[in-house]
């Protein structure tokens, strides 16, 4: 066993566990921190995404022992004091899901990326997410929940027969 100590979601915490657990099966199984999803376990999805120390991860790919020291926020972290994210709000307007699995590591990464671009194009956008997979979606509402996100004109949601 191995001690590791982090802050997750603004919480100090203290841990004995085997040292081959992966920070996903750690934050869901040790800390009841379930909205990040076991997608693929293989880091092609994104859907376990987080951020350590501030920057994405894909928590299926990181060790819990490596994030010893660490700061780490999932998805429970982002709102605060009962008030949605701005890009957890910009999701829920712009219908940025569908089934809701991608959902967590999507807006996990779409925060990141908005932290390095306030003002991506939709070109932008695209190419920020393109290590999360979703499968519902075709992805149209999720760019569109970032570009509102980030305070840009969003064009009509567009429903075709």
């Amino acid at each position: 066993m191995t001690r590791i100590n982090l802050v997750v979601d603004g919480m100090r915490v203290a841990d004995d566990i085997e040292p081959r657990m992966l920070l996903v099966q750690y934050l869901r199984e040790k800390l009841g921190k379930t909205g990040t999803v076991v997608g693929c376990d293989t880091s092609n999805c994104g859907a376990c995404t987080v951020h350590l120390d501030g920057r994405s991860v894909k928590s299926c790919n990181v060790l819990a022992v490596q994030a010893d020291g660490s700061e780490v926020t999932t998805i429970e972290g982002l709102a605060q004091n009962g008030q949605l994210h701005p890009v957890q709000e910009a999701f829920r307007e712009c219908h940025g899901l569908q089934c809701g699995f991608c959902t967590p590591g999507m807006i996990m990464q779409s925060v990141d990326l908005l932290k390095d671009n306030p003002k991506p194009t939709e070109e932008e956008i695209r190419l920020g997410i393109e290590g999360n997979l979703c499968r519902c979606t075709g992805y149209h509402n999720i760019v569109r929940a970032v570009q509102h996100a980030s305070g840009q004109p969003v064009a009509p949601n567009e429903v075709t027969a």
